[in-house]
């Protein structure tokens, strides 16, 4: 160490390790200068070095800045360079020896002491508050506390519903209650009036307002082009392979009814045929809603062909008008027993015709998943999203994409 490097209770050279001219205190605080703290950190570096602990160039620099933070306390210098500087559990015994070699006079049982306990306190989020503990008087352990809350709920809502008991779905369909999707907009031909100066120059609501001044214009009214709601189409895959989401993805297709105004949303159920269940979904009592839905359903959970199915849809409704301009959601796996290259077709027909397609696949969540099945192949060249679906959280994203 170079003069003015000042460490208390005799920190000197020992074991080998130089250090030049280094000044001792008591138990007070240690000052360093920005260069005896660098010089000691590389003679820290260099030491743990030739006792074979690996240390990066760029944790000589770290642990520099960590030893300055540390400043009076011998405790602080230790930890900084146990934390900066040792990698590996193996390499704690060799520190720990280096440590005392540099910084001599110290007990290192004292200041390797391992800090006191942490107890955890669990306390799950529920319907009811807890009851009162009985045993005030119970001693407690002496260590800090520290309150974690679980939610339930919360992780429900990021639940792959595949996999979700019958309690667990009777919750989530619960939750799904409150789901709230809203619509695109679009422009209108209808005009609107424009605050402030926005907007072009509206001369009849202007001649208007003049008749109340004496035909004096004061206030000039502007307008401006309008909004209107997209229209939102839903063709939900209600086939054997979507069994596990099907409900779920009606329930979605529910809240998108229930909360947008007549005429706006229509609901499609894909099968082995197109059933139109627009009707059947618009009351309020989902169960209700999704009784009267499988009632109208002749092939729910049955086979599936993508591609005729949207042949028809596209031939009785889509192309003539029902999906012109609009946003299009396909909730399906992919999964087609038909052909292929039908499924690509009316996707491009469907796509020429609509505003945005999207397709949503609850399978995507699926660690390792890539759309390789022949009717997800042919329709993922004309999706313009293709979003995940297996969750309520999902569900959730899903409706800020439709309302993009």
């Amino acid at each position: 160490m170079r003069d003015g490097t000042v460490w208390p209770d005799g920190l000197g050279a020992r074991g080998g390790v130089r250090v030049e001219q280094v000044r001792t205190l008591g138990p007070a605080a240690v000052e360093l200068g920005a260069a005896g703290v660098d010089e000691l950190a590389v003679e820290v570096v260099v030491a743990l070095r030739r006792a074979g602990v690996e240390v990066p160039t760029g944790a000589t620099v770290t642990y520099a800045r960590a030893l300055a933070l540390a400043g009076s306390s011998p405790v602080g210098a230790y930890w900084a360079g146990r934390a900066t500087l040792v990698r590996r559990p193996e390499d704690v015994a060799a520190y720990d020896q280096v440590f005392g070699h540099v910084f001599g006079g110290m007990r290192l049982a004292e200041v390797a002491a391992v800090p006191r306990p942490v107890e955890v306190q669990l306390e799950v989020e529920a319907d009811e508050p807890p009851a009162p503990d009985d045993d005030v008087g119970t001693e407690r352990p002496d260590a800090d506390v520290q309150t974690v809350r679980y939610s339930a709920t919360e992780l429900l809502r990021h639940r792959d519903l595949a996999t979700c008991t019958a309690d667990e779905l009777a919750q989530a369909h619960r939750l799904m209650a409150d789901l709230r999707v809203r619509a695109a907009q679009r422009p209108s031909r209808r005009r609107r009036p424009a605050a402030g100066s926005r907007g072009a120059l509206d001369l009849r609501r202007t001649v208007r307002r003049s008749l109340r001044t004496g035909g004096e214009v004061l206030r000039p009214a502007r307008d401006e082009p309008g909004e209107r709601p997209r229209r939102l189409v839903l063709l939900v895959d209600v086939s054997g392979s979507m069994e596990p989401y099907a409900r779920a993805l009606a329930r979605f297709a529910h809240a998108s009814v229930a909360a947008r105004r007549r005429g706006q949303v229509e609901v499609f159920a894909l099968g082995t045929r197109v059933t139109r269940i627009t009707r059947e979904l618009a009351t309020h009592d989902p169960d209700l809603a999704l009784r009267r839905a499988a009632g109208a359903v002749a092939d729910w959970s049955g086979g599936t062909r993508l591609g005729d199915g949207l042949r028809r849809f596209n031939d009785r409704w889509g192309v003539r008008g029902l999906a012109r301009g609009a946003v299009v959601v396909v909730l399906s796996d992919g999964w087609d027993r038909g052909e292929t290259a039908v499924l690509g077709e009316e996707m491009a027909r469907l796509r020429r015709v609509a505003h945005r397609l999207v397709w949503v696949n609850p399978l995507k969540a699926s660690p390792g998943y890539a759309p390789l099945a022949g009717g997800m192949a042919a329709a993922l060249p004309h999706v313009d999203e293709f979003v995940e679906g297996h969750s309520i959280a999902s569900l959730e994203a899903l409706a800020d994409v439709v309302a993009r």
